[in-house]
């Protein structure tokens, strides 16, 4: 998986980082703009990454995943995409292993207990018992 396309996005990713420590904060419009097609390639480069690090069906779960919760299909989107950058992928990511990367995923975040309140004597003076 390392082939010259992702050279050049790696070494696009750190021209980029180099320039944001290096860059302050200034308000200029061209500035600005700077930052807005950065942006872009930032997300065409991890685009083409996701494409090839990821068969179509798992490129089409993870697209499910991040209708239903963005933020962990966010998550792992950025996930795989430092494993493609670090070497660490050999083939296309399938659908079966994307399961098991979601299910590890799960069991190390912490769960939120959601509860559901009911007032029972809101509900005993309901209006409707009067007859």
């Amino acid at each position: 998986m390392d082939d010259p396309e992702l050279n050049r996005i790696r070494q696009q990713r750190l021209a980029q980082l180099q320039a944001q420590r290096g860059g302050g904060g200034s308000a200029d419009p061209n500035n600005a703009k700077q930052q807005e097609e950065r942006m872009q390639q930032m997300e065409e480069a991890k685009h083409s990454i996701l494409s090839q690090a990821l068969s179509q069906d798992a490129r089409a779960r993870l697209n499910t995943i991040k209708l239903g919760k963005p933020e962990k299909g966010v998550m792992v989107e950025n996930m795989i995409c430092r494993m493609a950058q670090m070497g660490q992928l050999q083939s296309k990511i399938s659908e079966q292993e994307l399961i098991q990367m979601l299910e590890s995923i799960n069991q190390q975040m912490p769960k939120s207990a959601s509860t559901v309140k009911f007032d029972r004597r809101r509900a005993a003076l309901d209006s409707d018992d009067d007859l």
